[in-house]
């Protein structure tokens, strides 16, 4: 059974754009003809090769010979066509997208739930991007999966598909039982896929004994139910035979229209949403815009059904004149649109002419009257949103505050858009699950952040109005600077610092963006802050503000290195009677209490468990969640846990830190991090508690140099420090994994080999 599943790994090259489909069979056969280089092949078995794709490297029938060649295999009958010399097979090229097949992810478990059979999946492209078109689909009767994005796409989602006896789906649609869909972000060039069970399958295994997992075109899928969860479905062979991967290709996405040079004669350059370029054929043409004299004039009065006249039709370059005959008048472009002219109404047309006139005056005047009269309906618009989202209410409070809070910045819907070149998308600097953040400058020059939030319930803008006030005064070195909002856009608009050096997460897990700087000292002076910051927030603001999504990416960075908390978008205020609100479950896996999980109550020990999975990042340099990790170790919060309760600590601390740490110090941090992590949120220190005991860290002697004679220590250094001193080689003879980042390869697959 398990050769149905095995899917053939390979490293392949990205491709480019489609054919131009014609009006009718005259400008088929043109582009049949312009849409290829002189003897180049531009079919394989049923599909069409456009140019700047081409067959065969080094063959010049490609614009590039790194990126854009494929391989027709004709051992296949039809002959099949397959990405550079891997063995991906595509289905179709098109103007804007290429579709290819997809990988399946899966784990299949025994009866008594040991796994049989494991299988990850990840892809990587870098020219092009995934289409937001393709969903993340998970099928399975006890089974979970997560798909990521590349770090600095900070993407993460997942599904779960549950189910407790056989399915039946009457329509083919993935509805959530035993089937569970999901979309993901436009404008990915990587994902990663990994697949976990619950109960290893042992209540359902008689119907269900694996689960599944893989990213296609929903339209080229159906579920087939209970036929589909049997152990002899074939479902990976019919997913990986049906089901295709949409991508977007362009041209050179690190560029724009200003540097592009592939555009020939007769045809246009633009931009595309998240980079890169294309061209097509200017109005009125039709062909390859790719290649010289690829873009043709259309012969419009060679087709009358596209291109109607009803008089005398002249083709001209781009278009085409259609005029009634002579001793005619009218639109002869429309069927009897050509009047011919009685003289006698003719002289009369002349007495008609001034009154039109009179009337284009009138309706001149009428044209600006409306045009005020849509500025005054956008006014009475903004004043709504004002006061739909609290504005009053705000004012209200305001003026009762008087001088002794904080002020408040009230900004006008112009200010803001003015700042952000309209909400341009080139301003947009993070997006979150609360809303998308644009870099702006004010009228004063000062660099803010302005985030526009989703929709808000209007039931709830006086809690809005509240928490918003509560936290502008929130004022602290380490806490980024909540400076206003604006009330006069459908969803209120919140207006922060400029924090100008991005995120702990960027310096952690990018090497290339400032690893340097993060010696011991800093790691720990950034714990300091930070955990000063959310103490402040749970103890002595107004009122206690638990962040409940503190996580790395939350936690930035500005010019001088200091670390600032922000995003308070998931916050919740604390009443000074509760200890404890129940809310929707909110945060990032990973970083989630699993308390908060299980019982959907929300306390200050939440903050404390993501703050413990923050300060396992610093000391050990690896992310909450590694996909690309074993099972033990994929939960870095579980797994640091386990080291340290196995007296392995030492093992997994980045080694670094173990030359320019005390052993006291990791060891001390370490039993910290424990505590923090502790499953029970009662045996969990406070943030208070935490910032006094990693200050006590920070002032602590540092003895390193006396100990530098041992040479027991001296063992342990070289021994922990080993991967830092030697070349690791990017391929594994003994784990089958490898990668390619070179600069001619746009994709990579990888995968883990069943065990």
């Amino acid at each position: 059974m398990l050769l149905d599943f095995i899917i053939i790994m390979c490293v392949f090259t990205t491709l480019l754009p489609s054919t131009i489909v014609g009006s009718n069979s005259s400008s088929s056969s043109l582009m049949s003809n312009i849409g290829k280089k002189p003897e180049c092949q531009t079919k394989c078995g049923e599909i069409r090769i456009p140019y700047p794709f081409g067959i065969g490297n080094d063959t010049g029938c490609s614009l590039d010979n790194a990126s854009f060649y494929v391989t027709c295999n004709t051992s296949y009958n039809p002959p099949k066509l397959f990405l550079g010399s891997s063995n991906i097979e595509i289905y179709n090229i098109s103007e804007s997208e290429l579709r290819i097949t997809t990988g399946v992810a899966m784990r299949c478990y025994s009866g008594n739930g040991i796994v049989n059979y494991d299988y990850d999946w990840w892809i990587r492209l870098i020219t092009f991007t995934f289409s937001a078109k393709n969903m993340f689909t998970v099928i399975g009767c006890d089974d979970y999966a997560l798909i990521t994005g590349e770090e600095d796409e900070n993407f993460s989602s997942g599904c779960i598909g549950l189910c407790s006896g056989r399915v039946d789906v009457l329509d083919g649609r993935c509805s959530g039982e035993g089937c569970c869909q999901t979309s993901i972000r436009k404008g990915l060039h990587y994902y990663n896929v990994t697949l976990n069970s619950f109960r290893n399958h042992t209540d359902i295994w008689s119907i269900n004994d694996c689960g599944y997992a893989f990213l296609g075109d929903v339209s080229t899928f159906k579920f087939l139910g209970a036929g589909d969860l049997s152990t002899n479905s074939g479902l990976v062979k019919r997913v990986r035979a049906t089901v295709q991967v949409v991508i977007d290709w362009v041209i050179r996405r690190h560029q724009t229209c200003n540097e592009a040079t592939e555009c020939k004669e007769n045809s246009q350059c633009y931009d595309v949403d998240g980079g890169g370029y294309r061209c097509r054929c200017s109005q009125g043409y039709e062909g390859n815009p790719y290649l010289d004299q690829g873009c043709q004039d259309i012969n419009e009065c060679a087709d009358p059904g596209m291109y109607p006249c009803y008089g005398d039709c002249n083709n001209t370059p781009g278009g085409y004149s259609c005029t009634c005959q002579p001793g005619s008048i009218g639109n002869a472009t429309t069927l009897n649109g050509c009047q011919v002219v009685d003289h006698a109404k003719a002289s009369k047309t002349i007495f008609i002419i001034a009154p039109v006139l009179s009337v284009f005056a009138i309706l001149s005047g009428i044209t600006g009257f409306l045009f005020g009269l849509r500025k005054r309906k956008l006014t009475k618009l903004r004043e709504r949103f004002f006061e739909q989202n609290g504005g009053v209410l705000l004012k209200q409070k305001l003026n009762s505050q008087g001088s002794h809070h904080e002020v408040m910045a009230l900004f006008s819907s112009q200010q803001l858009r003015k700042a952000t070149n309209n909400y341009s998308q080139d301003q947009i600097i993070g997006r979150g699950a609360y809303g998308v953040v644009y870099k702006g400058v004010l009228s004063d020059e000062r660099v803010v952040a302005i985030k526009k939030s989703k929709l808000v319930d209007g039931a709830q803008a006086e809690q809005f109005i509240n928490e918003v006030l509560i936290l502008t005064q929130v004022i602290h070195r380490n806490v980024v600077k909540l400076l206003g909002c604006c009330l006069e856009e459908e969803v209120p608009v919140l207006v922060y610092e400029f924090i100008s050096n991005n995120t702990l997460f960027h310096h952690l897990h990018h090497r290339s963006g400032g690893m340097s700087w993060l010696s011991w000292d800093n790691r720990l002076r950034v714990a300091v802050e930070a955990a000063g910051a959310l103490a402040y927030l749970h103890s002595e603001t107004i009122m206690p503000i638990i962040h409940r999504d503190v996580k790395s990416t939350n936690i930035l960075i500005d010019e001088n290195y200091t670390a600032k908390i922000s995003d308070f978008g998931a916050s919740r205020l604390v009443p000074l009677d509760h200890d404890q609100v129940t809310t929707l479950i909110q945060g990032r896996l990973g970083y989630l209490d699993p308390e908060y999980f299980n019982t959907s109550q929300l306390t200050e020990k939440s903050d404390v468990y993501s703050f413990g999975v923050v300060l396992t990042e610093l000391i050990t340099g690896k992310k909450p969640i590694g996909v690309d990790r074993t099972n033990t170790e994929k939960n870095l919060a579980a797994y640091f846990v386990n080291s340290i309760e196995e007296n392995r600590l030492f093992e997994i601390v980045e080694p670094r830190l173990v030359r320019e740490g005390t052993l006291e110090q990791l060891q001390t941090i370490g039993n910290l991090i424990k505590r923090c992590l502790n499953s029970h949120g009662r045996n969990r220190p406070t943030m208070k508690e935490v910032a006094v005991e990693l200050e006590g860290m920070r002032k602590s002697p540092h003895p390193w140099l006396e100990q530098q004679t041992c040479e027991e220590t001296r063992s342990l250094v070289l021994e922990v420090e080993q991967p830092d001193l030697y070349n690791v080689p990017l391929v594994s003879s003994a784990t089958n994994e490898w990668e390619t980042y070179s600069g001619s390869t746009d994709l990579a697959y990888k995968e883990n080999k069943p065990r």
